[in-house]
């Protein structure tokens, strides 16, 4: 069994790294023209600059996997602001890009909760359009577009899950083909389980983000990790992609939902039994507040374990 193991946003060891300085639209809106420009020029600017230090970082590090900020190109989907961020930044883009290819990371995107397909307003179903547009245009600026996914939620259920169920069967027909085949979704802590997800996925063809962490937060009684972790592989299947998984572990008993620091062992253990069992092959992406350093401390202890080999600074086999 082979894992490559990766974080999100920003890696915590460099120094004001961050890819997700931002600009508000309350003052942006009172600038002039040209320190409009300069303003968004200037945020998206050091943003793309300090994602191509963090893809040197991985690279040095052998870290693989790698998720994009969300928050790169500010006020790009705002409805009064909305502005050609492709043009002014291709040659970094390209050369984001580039790097990720030529070092064979692999990337993705995870707009935030507002991005979903089961409400009853058009609006919101335009806006998830619109925010998925988005991520799918700086996939294709970096060329990208044929390998990164866009990772969302499935949604709210608004009182009536099978109802809020049809509704993204329908809103997803407003989304382009050439977006839905880098999307995935992800089952959530609260509301679709597990297999209510799969059942989707599996129906509209779209690969399964499980997370691991939100399984043992929401799961029922009838629940098997082994059936749901077979049919989650099945999903990938034809994507020329791993199985992939999000990890993270709780912040305490009475905070169950919330992220900790570092990823606990123990409490993925099961998980990682079970896919030692099935021979799985996956890719882990470490959603723990501490990030990059969170993934290197988890890959020191799993590599203690009986059995498995380090081989990288980023992978292990068992």
């Amino acid at each position: 069994m082979f894992i490559r193991f990766g974080y999100v946003s920003s890696a915590l060891n460099l120094w004001d790294c961050s890819p997700a300085k931002t600009l508000t639209y309350a003052r942006y809106s009172k600038l002039d023209r040209e320190a409009k420009k300069e303003a968004l020029h200037s945020v998206t600017k050091q943003n793309l600059e300090h994602t191509r230090r963090m893809i040197h970082y991985n690279i040095a590090h052998q870290i693989e996997l790698y998720r994009f900020s969300s928050s790169l190109v500010p006020l790009a989907t705002h409805p009064e602001v909305k502005w050609d961020f492709l043009t002014p930044f291709q040659d970094i883009l390209k050369e984001i890009g580039e790097l990720v290819r030529e070092n064979k990371l692999r990337t993705s995107f995870h707009p935030n909760q507002f991005t979903l397909f089961t409400s009853d307003k058009a609006h919101i179903t335009e806006n998830a359009v619109t925010d998925m547009h988005y991520h799918y245009d700086l996939l294709k600026g970096m060329g990208l577009e044929k390998e990164g996914f866009i990772n969302i939620h499935v949604g709210g259920a608004y009182g009536n899950k099978i109802t809020a169920t049809e509704r993204f069967y329908k809103n997803i027909q407003c989304l382009p083909d050439e977006i839905k085949q880098r999307m995935t979704l992800e089952n959530d802590d609260k509301t679709y389980t597990t297999a209510e997800t799969l059942t989707i996925c599996e129906n509209e063809g779209i690969p399964l983000m499980f997370d691991y962490h939100h399984y043992c937060a929401n799961q029922t009684d009838d629940d098997d990790l082994e059936e749901l972790l077979i049919r989650f592989s099945k999903t990938w299947e034809g994507t020329h992609a791993k199985p992939k998984i999000h990890i993270s572990s709780p912040k305490s008993e009475k905070e169950f939902r919330s992220h900790a620091d570092y990823v606990d062992l123990s409490f993925i253990m099961p998980l990682l039994k079970k896919l030692k069992e099935l021979e799985m092959d996956c890719d882990f992406m470490i959603e723990a507040k501490q990030k990059d350093r969170a993934v290197l401390k988890l890959i020191e202890e799993i590599s203690a374990v009986r059995g498995v080999k380090r081989m990288s600074g980023g992978s292990i086999n068992w």
